[in-house]
C-alpha cells in the first residue's frame, strides 16, 4: 500500500525548523562528530544528547571579592607608601579576602566537577 509505513524501520516521523545560522551550526556539529546523515545526528542528539545551563553567580559572588581585595591591596599600598609601614589589620582583611576567595573558588570547582 502506497503511505503504508508498517515496514519501515523507523516509521515515526519528526519535523522542525532552523533558521540559517542554526542550520549551519547543526551541520559544522554533524562534521565535528564525523556524521554525515541528518537523521543520524539528530537521533543521535535528542536520545543521547544533553544541555548544559551553568548557574553562575558563585563566579560573580567571587569576581565581586576579588574586586574588593583588589581595592584592599590599592590601600595598603598607598598607606604603606605614605606612612612606609603596614598595619596588621590591614594585612588581616587582606587573609580574610583571600580565604573567601578560595572557599567561593572550590564551591565552584566542586560544582563543575559534578557535571556529567
Amino acid at each position: 500500500m502506497p503511505g503504508d509505513k508498517s515496514n519501515l524501520k523507523r516509521p515515526i516521523h519528526f519535523h522542525f525548523r532552523a533558521n540559517t545560522e542554526e542550520a549551519e551550526a547543526i551541520r559544522g556539529r554533524m562534521a565535528e562528530m564525523g556524521i554525515t546523515s541528518l537523521g543520524a545526528y539528530l537521533r543521535k542528539m535528542a536520545i543521547n544528547g544533553y544541555h548544559i545551563t551553568l548557574d553562575l553567580s558563585d563566579v560573580r559572588e567571587m569576581v565581586v571579592q576579588l574586586s574588593r581585595i583588589g581595592n584592599n591591596i590599592n590601600q595598603i599600598a598607598k598607606r604603606a607608601n605614605e606612612a612606609r609601614s603596614i598595619h596588621v589589620s590591614d594585612v588581616e582583611a587582606l587573609q580574610h579576602g583571600h580565604k573567601e576567595i578560595w572557599e567561593a573558588a572550590n564551591k565552584i570547582l566542586t560544582k563543575l566537577a559534578a557535571i556529567k
